[in-house]
């Protein structure tokens, strides 16, 4: 039993009282997650040991865990949640139980600036990535993925770079392609990625190539993909230059700022997962959002400063906490 096997680490009654609070709703939801009778049956005779789960509760999350900014305190997890394996939430604001980490060097794939420690996901983001990873050397000549930022251990806010990537689902994938040999680590960490655009209209064409877009083609096409997020020049870039009478996988690919040297794959939510919620399908007008869509980026509005609203000056809201995001990740939090 889960109480027998851990050790009573605080002893004190305000200590243990604070872990009883935090253990109770990861009871909860650990019983959320459980998919068969069977692991029903087994987690709620752990309930039973409640006073054993707030010792490990309050041992692993620190004191405020209420009022630490949600960011800082998923930035501060290591390891993954012994979970069963779920994106909770929305890709913005969610968590990742069960989390599991993409090898750091495959066949096709090599993980890049590996002490951010990012390279977590579902099982079925990591499955993914191997299987794309080598079509697309197969069907576009790619050799294999350079990838960059997926999600933290346990999913959540980070303290830097994305408003997404939080539930597992989510992967950068460099435009720059995997070379014949192995990267030292020092070469994962300091190798400069090839930047796409010169601004955000302008294709860079010196490093913009056929074979670029037909890797995007490839991935783009796949049914698990959900949405490509690319700068605004290569979006206009893979409109021009795609052929055939099929070209609605177009849609997918979504004009983002900040996508210049690499692009951000993003799954649909497994089928059956409950606890994980889908953005709306994107749907053009044209098939294709290569028409008024596009035309917005290549307007003032998108990158216009934004204006202070008139009135009196507003304090800035308060930090996203743990009490902001969905109840299971409470559970993500102070599992073992």
């Amino acid at each position: 039993m889960m109480g027998q096997r851990l050790c009573r680490l605080i002893p004190s009654a305000k200590s243990r009282a604070l872990g009883l609070l935090l253990a109770l709703p990861v009871l909860a939801a650990q019983l959320a997650f459980a998919q068969t009778a069977q692991d029903q049956s087994a987690l709620a005779t752990e309930t039973s040991a409640a006073g054993d789960t707030a010792d490990m509760a309050t041992a692993r999350a620190p004191a405020n865990i209420f009022s630490m900014p949600a960011k800082k305190l998923f930035g501060m997890q290591t390891l993954p949640a012994h979970l069963k394996a779920a994106a909770v939430g929305t890709y913005a604001l969610g968590c990742l139980a069960g989390g599991v980490q993409l090898p750091q060097t495959g066949p096709t794939w090599q993980v890049m600036r590996p002490s951010r420690n990012r390279a977590w996901g579902t099982p079925q983001i990591i499955a993914f990535l191997e299987r794309i990873s080598a079509e697309a050397k197969a069907k576009a000549g790619w050799n294999g993925f350079l990838v960059g930022d997926m999600a933290q251990p346990r999913g959540g806010p980070m303290k830097t770079g994305h408003a997404s990537h939080q539930i597992g689902l989510d992967a950068d994938v460099w435009f720059t392609p995997m070379p014949d040999h192995v990267l030292s680590a020092d070469e994962r960490e300091t190798k400069v990625p090839l930047e796409m655009v010169i601004n955000h209209s302008t294709i860079n064409s010196d490093n913009w190539s056929e074979s670029r877009a037909k890797l995007i083609e490839t991935v783009a096409r796949d049914p698990q993909v959900a949405r490509i997020f690319v700068h605004p020049p290569i979006k206009r870039a893979l409109c021009d230059s795609a052929t055939g009478s099929d070209r609605s996988w177009l849609a997918k690919v979504r004009p983002l700022y900040g996508h210049t040297f690499h692009f951000h794959i993003r799954l649909k939510c497994p089928e059956g997962m409950s606890s994980c919620k889908d953005q709306w399908t994107p749907k053009p007008d044209d098939g294709t959002g290569c028409g008024k869509e596009l035309a917005y980026w290549y307007s003032d509005a998108p990158w216009k400063p934004h204006k202070p609203a008139p009135g009196p000056h507003r304090p800035p809201p308060p930090p996203l906490t743990l009490a902001g995001l969905p109840a299971q990740c409470r559970a993500v939090i102070a599992a073992p």
